[in-house]
């Protein structure tokens, strides 16, 4: 008999308590190993319209609901006795007539008796003003149609009739995939090609993303343990796809925020390790703090075989690039900040008398062009693609120019220092002169914010199909001005997937935060992304926003909103709280402590939260998830950061810098699942505007 898991399951299994949780575990464990233990007092359920729906016993009140066959056995549910009793009562699981796929499906009949019930006991006395009646979203489609993309048999009639109001009301009752055929169809009026049947029910892709098959006691250990998305365990059909996907070159999965890029990439670097026993995985983000998260999630889904995440290095761009020098020469690299680069410039300047030049523009152009494409003389300066800097510069001024650009490179070489891009450029040049390849399969999250040095780096640390595989968001790029990567013979052309079934982030949030972000973005390649097509699973209040007089008036407001949101069952390590800059942190650790509450400022370091609420810059948001988010401080000169502001020497880099700071708020606020507040001092920021368009 095959033993299954839903995520039904894992979802309920993590509302109960602790210790709730730990005997519904040992049972769960129990019924693997002997379904038919009599000590598990196992009965039939009689008042469910599936008749394969079994009740165990796990304490005195606590149930787990099975679905049971004479092939199969499945953990479908878990809850307090009359709680799990009313869920079965509510529900069939079966295969769909036309697709095959599993289904765990509410029976139509008593959801529109519950409705009803609902609307008759919320019914008002006083007349109701007449409202303009809205049309049937679906009326076009046939029932044969709405049968090919999963909707329940019982169900077609039903939704025939909805408006856009009742599908956004209903649309949770329904299988995932019919709710997401269905959207798609509301927002461009097609359907989309609904999946192929399987042989085994079990196998088909719909069934895959909400029912796993158990083999082992450690795999039903992970599924239980470590419901982090749940989507360690359970893949949607389009990230499933991509996973498992055979490339010929470079490859790259897009995205918006929440759709499961990193996802992809975890499984990705688990898929090579575990059909290649020769392979060496590089898994690598732009931060230290991302890299660790990587770290701590792939161990989750290599649990199982510890000598498998061995051959996994996860790092960061740069630490991965140190430690490679450092294998290659004996020498631990020496980094130049940016602080000291600067200095570097700024006595360049002034040792060559150039007094008329100014030392911010020098900076910039060093930094951003010099620099970022490892520019050793002035013929490549002169012909360096200068994307994203309105200033060209002619022949005579790159001249004049240049030997400040030496001098710098040349003041840090003599001190023994390199900088990032330098550092990267020496281990490309290390990679490609030697005859074997560091790495069978490079493995790059957040690839939005790859520089030029680290993009070329990257494309010589391996070779062959399958070994270069990208996961990125242009909307999320916060760091790096655009470039073309066919340029640097990294072309991800044809082999660009793009996913759209967004799990994080309510349907609410995610609208108000795309508002911050054009529709579509193109790369200097061509490539574009569309946000257009992006749907949200579930529904939640709309983000909300206060602007306050004065800082002491926003400490109050968020100190009583994370009071109410603690009596509305949020725990305090499911709350996120960001601000621009270091310098606004005072002010978020203010609200609470006047909450009664404990702050954990973010870090580079991953640490669980343990019942404080985390604080930290929107810089260190990526990769982090709560069910509340308040995002604090955005005040006019906060958000853009005026100091980047001063910064700009030209009219590009001030748009480019107002893009990422766009980009930096459009992070902080994508990190909320349920629940967004907004808030600044007035004036507020303009893009608090934008967030709150309709």
């Amino acid at each position: 008999m095959n033993f299954h898991i839903a995520d039904s399951f894992t979802a309920a299994l993590a509302r109960l308590t602790g210790q709730e949780q730990r005997q519904a575990k040992t049972a769960a464990f129990d019924l693997q190993l002997n379904p038919a233990q009599p000590g598990l007092q196992m009965h039939r359920l009689t008042n469910s319209r599936d008749a394969n729906f079994w009740s165990v016993r796990v304490n005195q009140d606590i149930r787990i609901i099975i679905h049971k066959t004479e092939a199969s056995f499945m953990l479908a549910y878990v809850d307090h006795h009359d709680k799990a009793y009313a869920w079965a009562e509510r529900r069939r699981i079966e295969a769909h007539p036309r697709t095959g796929a599993i289904q765990i499906v509410e029976v139509h009949e008593l959801v529109q008796e519950a409705r009803s019930l609902f609307d008759y006991a919320d019914a008002q006395p006083a007349p109701q003003p007449v409202a303009v009646p809205e049309p049937a979203i679906f009326t076009g489609l046939t029932g044969d149609e709405l049968l090919d993309v999963g909707v329940p048999q019982d169900w077609i009639a039903d939704v025939v009739g909805w408006t856009e109001t009742q599908f956004f009301e209903r649309a949770e009752h329904l299988p995932a995939e019919a709710a997401e055929a269905l959207l798609e169809y509301a927002s461009t009026g097609q359907l989309p090609t609904p999946q192929s049947a399987t042989v085994d029910p079990f196998a088909h892709p719909d069934t895959l993303r909400r029912v796993q098959t158990i083999t082992s006691e450690e795999e039903l250990r992970l599924a239980l343990d470590f419901p982090w998305d749940k989507w360690s365990v359970f893949l949607h059909p389009s990230q499933r796809d991509v996973v498992n996907r055979d490339f010929t070159g470079p490859a790259r999965v897009t995205g918006t925020a929440g759709t499961g890029k990193t996802i992809v990439a975890l499984h990705r670097a688990a898929r090579a390790v575990r059909d290649d026993p020769q392979a060496r995985v590089l898994l690598t983000s732009f931060s230290r703090p991302l890299a660790n998260a990587l770290r701590a999630k792939l161990a989750i889904l290599l649990a199982d075989d510890q000598p498998k995440l061995n051959r996994v290095s996860i790092a960061s761009f740069e630490d991965a690039a140190s430690e490679l020098h450092q294998l290659a020469t004996g020498r631990r690299p020496m980094l130049a900040s940016v602080e000291v680069q600067q200095a570097a410039v700024e006595r360049a300047i002034a040792e060559l008398g150039y007094t008329e030049l100014p030392p911010r523009f020098a900076f910039s152009e060093w930094r951003h062009v010099v620099d970022a494409w490892n520019l050793t003389d002035l013929d490549s300066y002169a012909n360096v693609p200068r994307i994203g800097r309105k200033n060209r510069l002619g022949a005579k001024q790159r001249e004049k120019l240049w030997p400040v650009m030496e001098a710098t490179r040349k003041a840090l070489a003599a001190r023994g220092l390199l900088t990032s891009s330098q550092l990267h450029a020496a281990v490309e040049a290390s990679c490609r002169a030697g005859n074997e390849k560091p790495f069978t399969h490079v493995i790059v999250d957040e690839a939005q914010d790859l520089g030029v040095a680290e993009l070329r780096m990257m494309g010589a640390l391996t070779s062959g199909p399958n070994a270069l595989f990208f996961a990125g968001d242009l909307g999320q790029r916060i760091f790096q001005l655009p470039f073309s990567w066919a340029a640097l013979g990294v072309d991800v052309r044809g082999r660009s997937s793009s996913l759209r079934i967004n799990y994080r982030t309510s349907r609410q949030i995610r609208e108000a935060a795309d508002r911050l972000l054009p529709a579509k973005v193109q790369d200097v390649d061509g490539i574009e992304d569309d946000r257009t097509g992006a749907q949200s699973v579930f529904e939640g209040p709309s983000p909300t926003i206060d602007e306050c007089a004065d800082a002491a008036s926003e400490i109050d407001t968020i100190a009583a909103l994370l009071r109410t949101a603690l009596d509305d069952g949020i725990e305090t390590g499911e709350v996120g709280i960001f601000v621009r800059s270091g310098e606004y942190l005072p002010r978020a650790r203010a609200a609470v402590a006047a909450a009664g509450l404990e702050a954990r400022q973010l870090t580079e370091q991953v640490e669980e939260a343990s019942g404080r609420v985390s604080i930290g810059t929107m810089h260190l948001a990526k990769g982090l998830e709560f069910k509340l988010v308040i995002v604090m401080a955005c005040d006019d000169e906060a958000l853009p950061l005026q100091s980047r502001v001063d910064e700009a020497t030209d009219e590009d880099e001030l748009k480019t810098i107002f893009e990422t700071e766009r980009h930096l708020f459009y992070v902080a606020c994508t990190r909320a699942r349920d629940h967004l507040h907004v808030s600044g001092v007035n004036p507020i920021s303009d893009f608090v505007a934008d967030l709150a368009l309709t």
